[in-house]
Order: structure tokens, then C-alpha cells, then sequence
């Protein structure tokens, strides 16, 4: 079954597993064992997909799991995401009560997600999803606030809902084609009604918008973002996402001509940015902005998924994106977990002039989720719109580049108070130095990613 072929998931599960118990035999000042441990398997886990992404591409378990150039770029994706999760959760989190369990729950869902991403059977798609699933709800209640209790129950009652549409969808589709692998389901979709093969993708869809956070699935984002420790934030924000969106592309290009898929995904993909741009403008405390800016970047990482099969440039410009996006969120995550006490965009007034390396992480970080070049995300937008244009679907291409018109606003908002002096200030932003570390380094890497993407890009490329 060539099981070596998933040892990054193997790692990544085993180390959730010893954190977890070994975590009930640790005192709480010996607890950061827990962080060392989950940081050792997912370095490892980075290096054997590497070494695998340069080799070719391979099946396990009977051919329901893809080990091909998308699977390992999630899996470095989800382990940079990760990483740098764990070094914020160092300030956050360090000696708390259940340190090692969150580091557990972050492990079982990133092996969740590394799943959705090299699925390539029905069955498995469901398996991928609820581990993916299951462990948000308990990471976004331990905020123990009304506000991260709100977002745990928001989170769990749409994660139900949309769970019980994704098994719904897999059930149809496994009705109308008589199996869940995926060739299989590919050979007989193209003869089966098409109302019930459209009745199973809007199912499976909604399933994966929910992970990914994209519309009409999203609503749970925003509060997650502004309740949850910013940890578990800059996580569900992030991580999951890479293995939805994976998971999306591989659907779609199974599916037939008969029903207009490029179309559904297209309108959803408007719909994300849109109302996600639409909604940030009105945010004042800044991780509540980032939750609805996660909605906007979901529409834009929709656009590729919508002509796949269409342009060679479709599958290159989603991974691509996935990566930039990836960093680049990190970073401006990083910036609000350093200064975990200012919630209101008005209280960074003054940041330059008092930290001028964490004012520049964050214009870096916004300024890339804007699209502004040299950054990563600039790259990831105009491939992601070169796809739409390539694939005979040039009105998402304009979309794309009216809608990060629109989001400069808000990004702007967020900027304009760090560079106003601000004269008798009492204090001097005192700051948590694992998150400053992290919004810095994340933010040179979205700058290298964006100089050095023509090396990327022939990676992805395959």
C-alpha cells in the first residue's frame, strides 16, 4: 500500500498522539515539551515532502490517496502555517492549563487537512473533513470568553450543518455512479442525470467552503477570528484552508459538462470577495478585519478552481496563491498577537515611531493581502487572474482586480494610525517577542516568495 508514501501524515497524527498523552504526565512548567515535539514532526513531515515533491507522483492505500505536486505542496504549506503557529502559541499559551491538548488538537486537525488534500476517494474526502473539523470546536471554545463561546457554538451548529450536506452530496454521487473512487466516479458522472450529479457537488461543495471559509459557509469566520486566542486564530484562518481548496480542484476536475460548474464556483467565487471586502470595511477591532479579509481571499482562491480543466494556469496559480496567502496571513496575524492588547485599528497609532520592524511587518502583510507588488500575493492574484482570462472566463478576471480596489480601503485603515505621531504616549507597545519574531520573518518571506516566484512557480508548475 506503499504506506511511506503518507508518512508526513503519519508524523503529524503521531505526534498529536504523544503530545496528547504524553502531555498527561508532564508538569505545567515542563508543558513546552509538547511545543518542541509538534515543531520536530512537522520539520520532518516538511523534508519528506520535499524530498517526495522532487520525486514522482505515486497512490497509497489502493489508490484513494494522491501523492502528486499539489499534495506536497500542502503539506509544506501546512507545515510553515503550522510552525508558525506554534512559535506565536510560545506567548500565548506557554504554561497555560491546556497547553499540550491544544498542541494535540492543532496536530489532529493539520493531519485533517493534509488528507483533504490528497484525497482521491468520497470516502476519504469525509474521513479528511470531520478530522479537519472536529478539533475547531474545542480550540476555538477554550477562549473561555462569551465571544469565543459564541464563535465555538456558531462554529460547531454550521459545521453540523454543513457536514450533514457534505455526506449528503457524497451519498448522491455514490447513488448515481455506484462507487467513491475518484477515476471511478469520473467514468460514470458524464451518463448520470445531471440534477442529481448538481444536487452531490453543491452538497460536497458546501462542505469544503465551510473548511475553506468561503461563502455561504463563512460566518463562522469572522467570529473565530476576534473571539478565539489569537493562536487558534491565525490557525483556522489559515491551515485549513490549503487542504479545502485542494480538495475543491480535485472534485472539479472530475466533473462533466453536463451541469455549469465553472459558473457555480465562478458566482461563489464573486460572492466571497465581495461581500468579504464589503464587510471589512466596517471593522474596528483588527482581527475581526483579517476574519472577513480571510472571507475576500477565499473568493480569490475560488477563481482557479473555476477554470480547471480550462487553463493550464488554473492548478499552478491556486498553489501559488496557497502558499503566498499562507505566509502573508501569518504575518499580519502575528502583528495583533504581539500586541494582544490593542483591539480597536485607532490604538496602533504611533507604531512606527515606537516599533518601526512590527510596523513595517504589518505594511508588508497588508499590503500583500492587498495584492501590491513585490509581495507573494501580487503574484498569486495576477497568475489567479491570468487563469480566469486564459480559461475563457475574462469576467473573473475583472472582478479580481475591481475587488482589490475596493479592499485597499480597509487595509489603509489599518495602516494610516502606525505612522501618526501620537505625543505624551505612557507607553512604548510593549510587545510578546515570539510573535514579533514571526510577523517579521513571515513577512520577508512574503517579500522573497514574490521576487524568487519565477523558482516557485516552475516548482507548482510541476
Amino acid at each position: 500500500m506503499h504506506l511511506t508514501l503518507m508518512l508526513p501524515e503519519m508524523l503529524v497524527f503521531g505526534a498529536g498522539l504523544s503530545v496528547l498523552i504524553g502531555g498527561s504526565f508532564l508538569a505545567r512548567r515542563r508543558q513546552w515539551w509538547g511545543r518542541v515535539v509538534a515543531a520536530a514532526a512537522l520539520c520532518g513531515a516538511g523534508v519528506v515532502a520535499a524530498v517526495q515533491l522532487a520525486g514522482s507522483d505515486g497512490v497509497a492505500f489502493d489508490g484513494t490517496f494522491v501523492v502528486d505536486t499539489a499534495t506536497g505542496v500542502a503539506r509544506i504549506a501546512s507545515a510553515v502555517g503550522l510552525l508558525a503557529v506554534l512559535a506565536v502559541a510560545g506567548d500565548e499559551i506557554a504554561g497555560s492549563a491546556r497547553e499540550s491538548e491544544i498542541y494535540a488538537l492543532l496536530l489532529f486537525a493539520t493531519t485533517g487537512v493534509l488528507v483533504l488534500a490528497g484525497t482521491a476517494d468520497l470516502i476519504v474526502l469525509v474521513a479528511g473533513y470531520l478530522l479537519a473539523s472536529i478539533p475547531l470546536y474545542a480550540l476555538i471554545g477554550l477562549a473561555r470568553t462569551a465571544t469565543g463561546a459564541e464563535a465555538a457554538m456558531k462554529t460547531y451548529l454550521l459545521g453540523a450543518l454543513f457536514g450533514i450536506l457534505l455526506l449528503l452530496g457524497v451519498s448522491v454521487l455514490y447513488g448515481v455512479t455506484g462507487g467513491t473512487w475518484y477515476p471511478q466516479v469520473a467514468g460514470e458522472l458524464g451518463t448520470a442525470p445531471s440534477g442529481a450529479v448538481a444536487a452531490g457537488l453543491i452538497g460536497i461543495l458546501g462542505g469544503l467552503l465551510f473548511k475553506a471559509g468561503g461563502v455561504p459557509a463563512h460566518f463562522w469566520i469572522p467570529d473565530a477570528a476576534q473571539g478565539a486566542a489569537g493562536t487558534v486564530a491565525m490557525f483556522v484562518t489559515t491551515v485549513p484552508k490549503v487542504g479545502a481548496l485542494i480538495a475543491l480542484y480535485r472534485l472539479a476536475d472530475l466533473l462533466p459538462d453536463t451541469i455549469a460548474w465553472p459558473l457555480l464556483i465562478g458566482l461563489l467565487a464573486v460572492a466571497s470577495m465581495t461581500l468579504g471586502n464589503l464587510a471589512a470595511y466596517w471593522q474596528s477591532d483588527p482581527r475581526r478585519l483579517l476574519g472577513w479579509s480571510t472571507v475576500s481571499q477565499v473568493g480569490y482562491l475560488l477563481v482557479p478552481v473555476a477554470v480547471v480543466g480550462r487553463s493550464d494556469l488554473a492548478v499552478p496559480a491556486l498553489l501559488f496563491y496557497l502558499i503566498a496567502y499562507t505566509v502573508t496571513n501569518v504575518a499580519a496575524f502575528a502583528v495583533s498577537t504581539a500586541l494582544p492588547g490593542l483591539r480597536d485599528l485607532g490604538s496602533y497609532r504611533g507604531l512606527a515611531y515606537e516599533r518601526p520592524w512590527l510596523a513595517g511587518a504589518l505594511v508588508v502583510a497588508l499590503l500583500g493581502l492587498l495584492g501590491t507588488p513585490p509581495t507573494a500575493v501580487f503574484v498569486g492574484k495576477l497568475t489567479t487572474a491570468g487563469a480566469a482570462w486564459d480559461g475563457g472566463a475574462a469576467w473573473l478576471a475583472v472582478v479580481v482586480f475591481v475587488n482589490t480596489l475596493i479592499s485597499l480601503f480597509y487595509y489603509l485603515r489599518w495602516i494610516a494610525p502606525c505612522y501618526q505621531r501620537v505625543d505624551g504616549r505612557d507607553d512604548a507597545f510593549p510587545v510578546t517577542s515570539w510573535s514579533v519574531a514571526t510577523a517579521v520573518g513571515a513577512a520577508v518571506l512574503s517579500l522573497a516568495l514574490g521576487v524568487g516566484a519565477g523558482l516557485v512557480w516552475r516548482v507548482v508548475a510541476g
